[in-house]
């Protein structure tokens, strides 16, 4: 079953699939948030990650990069103990080192998303050497999650839901071409 039938009337994931999955992201922070739950998903359930969502949104100061990029020891073991997220010590830190990449990026591209935007469009495979070889703790299946749920690759809704169409309106990176 795809995951529109399976979103459908659900609690967590009928919001989250009528509303973001797959819809384009314009702010460095939610980009950011997408790309560390993603990270946090790994070996997962989404729905924990659901569940979890707003914990993690408090734990990381809204996923601002500025502040997650300066995180020391003693936000590192404040983010360890905080049972609202998960705590997995190569997670946080990745979120911590991938926040730190980010600012990085927005030196040379202005942003996380015109980063993307210049690298865009790539095949699965590309997106993915990319990630490994600019993020830690992304592999395939965050990648390209990740990718889907930013409107960067295609497939996050089949053709006949509704939500595909709005997607489509508001011009995802997937359905542009570089000239």
């Amino acid at each position: 079953m795809s995951y529109c039938k399976a979103a459908r009337g659900h609690d967590y994931h009928g919001p989250y699939h009528d509303n973001e999955y797959g819809f384009p992201i314009a702010s460095d922070d939610a980009l950011f948030e997408r790309l560390v739950l993603e990270i946090n998903q790994a070996g997962l359930s989404w729905l924990t990650i659901l569940k979890k969502r707003e914990g993690f949104r408090r734990a990381y100061d809204g996923f601002d990069l500025v502040k997650v990029s300066r995180y020391g020891n003693r936000q590192r073991a404040r983010l360890l103990a905080d049972e609202s997220i998960i705590r997995n010590r190569l997670k946080v830190d990745a979120a911590i080192e991938n926040a730190k990449r980010i600012l990085s990026i927005r030196e040379s591209h202005r942003s996380f998303r015109g980063w993307l935007d210049e690298h865009h469009p790539r095949e699965k495979a590309d997106w993915i050497k990319l990630f490994k070889k600019t993020f830690v703790f992304t592999g395939g299946e965050i990648t390209g999650e990740f990718l889907l749920s930013t409107g960067y690759l295609p497939g996050a809704h089949d053709v006949e839901c509704p939500v595909y169409r709005k997607i489509l309106k508001l011009g995802p990176a997937w359905r542009r071409r570089r000239s």
